[in-house]
């Protein structure tokens, strides 16, 4: 693994953690993960998948998690009171994460990439397409809604996730991941925990910063409904869901396929929130045509 970092991206100057993978000529696609998941959140398999279907792919710590600029100066976020409609303490908005991933293009001197967003990813990469259209080629968004709060929302077994006290230590927050997993992983699919337990290992040692997870949650509480924004998109866009996704629930993958014109929907049986690598070759072969089928798909 090659990390590098660029500095004084977008509008907000920080740091941004990247890596590159594939030829350097191929369509760029532009890789977004989830609320307080690091880069190595997407599995090294399924990056290997799309660079096989001859994909270039730029996957990157967002702000405040991974190797990526910490507001570690930032007030102390009040997540009670987001939950009760007080978003005064968020620090800043998935406009502004946004804006952070189209400053990292801006450095990497890519005009337009395409787009593929994961859970929280997903709310970047539609605002990206909502906001800074003419950076956009394609849009693919998994496992996410449309801030919509009437639908996606999670079930009471996933919300136990978020219970508890925040893990101390390496091997705390190793099993609390696996914990996680096996409640909103995939019930349809053989659960790889092993890989969950690396991941979530390395994840520690890149950087274990709580704070910075909750001020993500709250960034996505202030930043309010997109369903306005996505019906106004004219870019080509693909829209992947688990039909047994607990955290985000597939009505929140269904309402941002019908809000998009034109979108193609994916419902994967016994797939929740995450990968599983039973599903890399379907994601990767749908997520290459949605690509490889743009006219202008080079950098």
């Amino acid at each position: 693994m090659t990390i590098e970092i660029a500095s004084k991206v977008g509008p907000a100057q920080i740091d941004i953690a990247y890596e590159r993978l594939g030829e350097p000529h191929a369509p760029p696609v532009l890789l977004i993960m989830g609320m307080g998941a690091q880069l190595i959140g997407w599995p090294d398999g399924l990056c290997a998948e799309l660079v096989g279907h001859g994909l270039q792919l730029i996957r990157f710590d967002n702000r405040d998690v991974g190797q990526s600029t910490h507001l570690t100066g930032a007030p102390v976020p009040n997540m009670a009171a987001a939950l009760a409609g007080d978003c005064s303490s968020a620090s800043y908005t998935v406009s502004e994460m946004a804006a952070d991933a189209v400053g990292l293009l801006d450095v990497l001197g890519i005009d337009r990439a395409h787009l593929v967003g994961a859970s929280m990813g997903g709310f970047i990469a539609q605002t990206i397409a909502i906001e800074h259209p003419g950076r956009v080629r394609t849009l693919t968004s998994m496992m996410s809604t449309t801030g919509d709060r009437a639908v996606g929302q999670p079930n009471a077994d996933a919300m136990r996730i978020f219970a508890g006290p925040l893990p101390q230590n390496r091997e705390q927050v190793v099993e609390r991941a696996k914990n996680a997993f096996g409640i909103i992983g995939s019930p349809g699919f053989p659960q790889d925990l092993e890989g969950v337990a690396d991941r979530a290992g390395r994840a520690y040692d890149r950087s274990y910063d709580p704070l910075g997870i909750v001020r993500q949650a709250l960034a996505v509480l202030a930043s309010g409904d997109r369903t306005a924004g996505l019906r106004a998109l004219g870019v080509p866009s693909l829209v992947i869901h688990g039909a047994s996704d607990p955290l985000v629930d597939v009505s929140g993958g269904r309402a941002t396929a019908a809000a998009i014109p034109g979108a193609e929907l994916v419902v994967i049986d016994g797939m929740g929130h995450d990968l599983p690598r039973a599903v890399w070759p379907e994601l990767a072969s749908k997520i290459a045509a949605l690509v490889l089928s743009d006219a202008g798909s080079s950098a």
